[in-house]
């Protein structure tokens, strides 16, 4: 089960489907320290077992400084390097609970996304921007590199060169570079970035979750596959809907000209 309360994050529920996870240390930026990678990783793994009735998840930052500015230097300064690796073991384990989660997830990014920030917007299905949003993957103006994701989201979402360029360089870019790019799939106000967000949500989690789940599964696995092992992957999909409740309730509400009323099942 969800926790009533986390230590560095905020959950909030809009209606009975759409859940919003704020990352809420904004007096450092929202920078990610090991409890941050705790209570992520608890949250998202939670989701992947039991959704809790979430069929979509908003996933922003407090304030309107900063999204995530990455890992928390100052919690990593003087440690061991065991401990720097047990720490990682943390993070990496997050990142596959928030990439891997079968629901739908919104980055709704208020402010700048650097290092770590910037891949847990990459793991996200999709990202809304507010103007001011910056994004960098600055790892290796520290003497590491990307190790949540990064190297690998990052290509795939903008390509190899352009995204060689900016981990090589570790320089920041615009929300507008971001969408024009094809990281950013809308950039909106910043007052209205969040709600904008909750909306699209909303949306989505008025489909059939099933449905939205295995289209989602199949988008993500099948862009790992060949062409003719992906359409094989999408109808084992399919196949496994035309079973469901919800198919029958979808078709029989469109004859009945109303709205479908879907139960997951």
């Amino acid at each position: 089960m969800l926790q009533d309360s986390y230590e560095t994050i905020t959950l909030e529920w809009r209606d009975a489907h759409v859940l919003i996870v704020t990352l809420d240390r904004a007096d450092v930026s929202n920078a990610m320290n090991t409890q941050m990678g705790h209570d992520l990783m608890h949250v998202f793994e939670t989701l992947a077992l039991d959704p809790q009735g979430a069929r979509a998840v908003v996933l922003t930052g407090r304030g309107e400084k900063a999204f995530c500015g990455g890992g928390d230097l100052k919690q990593r300064r003087g440690m061991s390097d065991d401990e720097w690796g047990a720490q990682h073991l943390v993070f990496e384990r997050m990142l596959r609970a928030l990439l891997f989660c079968p629901l739908p997830v919104l980055a709704s990014v208020n402010g700048a996304a650097f290092a770590g920030g910037c891949e847990i917007a990459a793991a996200c299905d999709f990202i809304y921007a507010a103007p001011q949003a910056r994004f960098a993957l600055t790892e290796v103006t520290l003497g590491i590199m990307p190790g949540a994701g990064g190297t690998q989201n990052l290509p795939r979402a903008i390509g190899e060169r352009r995204a060689k360029e900016l981990i090589l360089t570790g320089r920041p870019f615009s929300a507008e570079e971001a969408l024009d790019w094809g990281f950013v799939n809308r950039i909106v106000e910043r007052d209205d970035l969040l709600e904008e967000t909750v909306a699209v949500a909303r949306h989505i989690a008025g489909n059939a979750p099933l449905s939205v789940r295995q289209a989602k599964q199949s988008i993500a696995r099948g862009l790992q596959m060949s062409l003719a092992d992906g359409l094989a992957f999408e109808i084992e999909a399919y196949n496994r809907l035309v079973s469901t409740k919800d198919r029958r309730e979808g078709v029989l509400a469109y004859n009945e000209k109303r709205r479908p009323v879907f139960e997951g099942r």
